[in-house]
């Protein structure tokens, strides 16, 4: 054990950004929907639970899971959070607490996806590998009742509200939220816009430089919408701690490419966050 203390609702694939050099890639993605519908009670389209399902799909988590964790994929990952430097912003995070917990949005389907049944498993691995990782909350709408009943059946919980990414971090928190759309992390960022609040986080993501880079040599060209979803991510630039991740391995690269370990504000508690249309 390791220690630190003293995609849219129908399932499909979307380019979440065309970042140069990396067009026509794609992997999962979920689409925040207006602000308005948020924290609505949430239950599976799908309410019946296939059993013959379930017993494969518990499969396939269990030969992704024993794949990653053999892989020089998963030694590199382990190795970056266990990085003096990295390791110290988790430190940081938890403060005078024992755990974080971890909140995973947008995972997609896992029963349809390869990338996304990596992405819970290497969430699952880290808990196992890390006593300072508590319990894993997952929720994306896609999700089906036999799908919800897996990850239930690995340790994990599934949310029965749609947060839309807006959960405050009263404690501190890992937010894993890998491939999800540019609004999503902003909702996130919205909901903790306090230095006090951003400092209880650490988040598994999208590249908030690569947004930033995107945005700076696409500006004239952008869709407002995209410039205004990226707004909040970029403002927070200034008081990021970004740590990128190398994939290593094709077979990862669809799950994890363009993703970074990001913590906020520890060098500057008393500064103000600038202020950013919602």
């Amino acid at each position: 054990m390791g220690s630190v203390n003293n995609s849219s609702e129908d399932g499909e694939w979307k380019v979440v950004l065309n970042r140069r050099g990396r067009q026509g890639r794609r992997f999962p993605k979920y689409k925040a929907q207006e602000e308005e519908e948020q924290q609505q009670p949430w239950t599976p389209n799908e309410l019946e639970v296939d059993s013959l399902r379930q017993s494969r799909l518990i499969q396939k988590m269990e030969i992704s899971m024993k794949k990653l964790e053999n892989s020089q994929f998963y030694a590199e990952f382990v190795g970056k959070i266990q990085a003096p430097e990295v390791l110290d912003h988790f430190r940081r995070v938890l403060g005078t607490e024992s755990q974080l917990n971890m909140v995973i949005y947008g995972i997609g389907s896992i029963e349809s996806y390869e990338p996304p049944r990596f992405q819970l498993s290497i969430a699952i691995l880290l808990k196992k590998k890390f006593d300072w990782i508590g319990d894993i909350e997952v929720f994306d709408p896609v999700l089906s009742a036999t799908e919800s009943n897996v990850v239930t059946s690995l340790g994990c919980s599934v949310l029965s509200v749609n947060e839309q990414g807006r959960r405050e971090a009263i404690k501190p928190t890992l937010f894993f939220m890998p491939h999800c759309e540019a609004e999503l992390y902003s909702n996130l960022l919205q909901a903790n816009w306090r230095t006090d609040s951003l400092s209880r986080i650490a988040l598994f993501g999208n590249s908030f430089q690569t947004y930033e880079q995107h945005v700076v040599e696409n500006k004239n060209s952008l869709n407002p919408r995209v410039i205004s979803s990226t707004r909040r991510i970029i403002a927070v630039r200034s008081f990021t701690h970004e740590f990128a991740i190398e994939t290593v391995s094709d077979d990862y690269f669809p799950a994890f490419h363009d993703s970074s370990w990001h913590f906020f504000c520890h060098d500057h508690p008393d500064s103000e966050l600038p202020l950013v249309d919602s």
